[in-house]
């Protein structure tokens, strides 16, 4: 079942949770910026919204213009494929070799996350996530993101709506072939009756993703 955690991308800043957040924010005598984003990286990210996890496979790529979020539900159905591009055009689908395999697109105003996206966020200062010292921010109380203070990775983003993202991975310069990029011919079919986007993706997820997109 594909539900509420897709993304997103995401791309996606964040919300606390106590049960991975040690200690308050506080603050430091200078407020640092976060690390742009890396112009290409691969990160697993382990999603949770109100309990329910999925992984998600994001493959950032801002030289080419676009933007990959392979989601898999815990114990859910064939993973769930949202592909951006900077032009503002989404896709959503599964794949050809699943059962009933579907495909919606969308297109929006914007295109996909700057790697500057968080420039002007506001500084809360430093808590423990996840085992790791960061530093956090806020942006346009829309998300807030936890860096580590050692490296600069990201470690740990919440949207508003409560939907938090742990990166397990990060990966700087990898890269998705390009055929791997293409969706499927049928995304480009005319159907005659419309399926709902809410059959492959949720409604909270649509919103996270747009709103993010704006940022």
């Amino acid at each position: 079942m594909v539900t509420a955690q897709h993304l997103l991308f995401f791309l996606p800043v964040l919300l606390s949770s106590p049960s991975f957040i040690s200690s308050s924010p506080s603050p430091t005598s200078s407020a640092p910026t976060p690390a742009p984003w890396p112009k290409q990286f691969h990160s697993v990210l382990f999603m949770n919204y109100s309990g329910a996890l999925s992984l998600i496979d994001l493959w950032y790529d801002w030289p080419n213009g676009r933007n990959f979020n392979i989601i898999q539900d815990q114990l859910g159905g064939p993973p769930l494929h949202d592909l951006e591009w900077n032009n503002g055009t989404s896709f959503f689908y599964t794949l050809p070799n699943t059962p009933s395999p579907k495909c919606r697109s969308a297109q929006l105003p914007v295109g996909i996350l700057r790697p500057n996206w968080l420039d002007g966020a506001t500084y809360l200062g430093q808590v423990t996530i996840d085992g790791f010292l960061c530093n956090s921010w806020e942006k346009v109380e829309f998300i807030r993101y936890y860096e580590d203070v050692a490296t600069r990775r990201p470690v740990h983003w919440v949207f508003y709506t409560g939907r938090e993202a742990h990166v397990m991975t990060f990966e700087v310069g990898a890269a998705l072939n390009d055929e791997k990029w293409q969706a499927p011919a049928y995304c480009f079919e005319k159907r005659k009756e419309d399926e709902k986007l809410q059959d492959i993706t949720s409604t909270e997820a649509l919103e996270d993703m747009t709103r993010s997109r704006f940022l």
